[in-house]
């Protein structure tokens, strides 16, 4: 671990701000995933119960945000959706950049946008995969998705360790697809808290509980995995305890990486 989060670049680092709001450093870039800065309070029919580790301005200029999805506030909130949209650009779904408009920019299932990297190394890689916001059975939206498009992604350079995002996904058969698709993953961060609201989909998890978790990183097989978005909301049913538990029984303590929020997570 380095310092605590300021507008000062890291070589190659992550640390998690609270809920999804995750800060990536690399190659010389800053991408901001998922910005959720409102204060604790009602998010509509969510509950926050805590605020970001930085506000806005702590983060300084920032080069990308990713947005998993853009319809639940609890992934992209009134102040994160500003911080986004005054971004030099923002990656998501197609849905989603639809109605951001610029500077969103949708990405299918698979395809990759390349931003240039300041350090003079080429360009780095955002490669959109796919994500599932609910069980396999769910019911389907008018784009044909279970609760919404959800959008994860994949962040690769030359000399870099290449880096999933999950976003709000509750598939490990998804998971396993993109172990399939893409070379390698160094470093997954992986939405967790095993969400649930008793009006959707009879209270099953809406994101990756801790087991199903442990299981996405076997299959992954990523030396470092990143817990995010397991704290901070009320319809969260799994916290960090239970993340332990379930990566201990599976044998992967060694693989999780923590750190205060707001505090960097040095990446190898």
């Amino acid at each position: 671990m380095t310092d605590r989060i300021g507008a000062r670049r890291q070589q190659r680092a992550i640390t998690v701000l609270g809920g999804p709001t995750t800060v990536i450093d690399l190659g010389g870039l800053r991408f901001v995933a998922d910005p959720t800065f409102d204060d604790p309070g009602p998010e509509g029919y969510l509950t926050k119960l805590a605020g970001p580790a930085a506000t806005e301005g702590d983060l300084g200029q920032v080069d990308v945000v990713l947005v998993s999805h853009d319809l639940h506030p609890d992934n992209l909130d009134v102040r994160g959706k500003a911080f986004a949209l005054a971004a030099p650009l923002v990656l998501t779904g197609p849905v989603s950049a639809r109605r951001l408009g610029p500077p969103a920019v949708g990405l299918e299932p698979w395809s990759v946008h390349q931003v240039p990297r300041p350090d003079g190394a080429g360009s780095l890689e955002v490669r959109a995969v796919p994500a599932v916001h609910g069980p396999k059975d769910g019911v389907l939206d008018s784009d044909g998705h279970v609760n919404c498009e959800v959008t994860g992604f994949v962040l690769a350079g030359e000399g870099l360790p290449t880096v999933y995002v999950s976003g709000d996904n509750a598939s490990v058969g998804t998971v396993a697809e993109i172990a399939r698709r893409v070379d390698r993953v160094d470093v997954a961060v992986l939405f967790i808290g095993a969400a649930r609201m008793l009006t959707k989909e009879d209270g099953r998890p809406l994101t990756l509980t801790a087991e199903r978790a442990s299981a996405a990183a076997e299959v992954l097989g990523a030396p470092v995995v990143i817990p995010a978005h397991y704290d901070g909301w009320a319809h969260f049913s799994e916290g960090s305890e239970d993340i332990d538990r379930a990566f201990h029984d599976a044998g992967l303590s060694a693989v999780l990486r923590r750190a205060g929020h707001g505090e960097w997570i040095t990446l190898p």
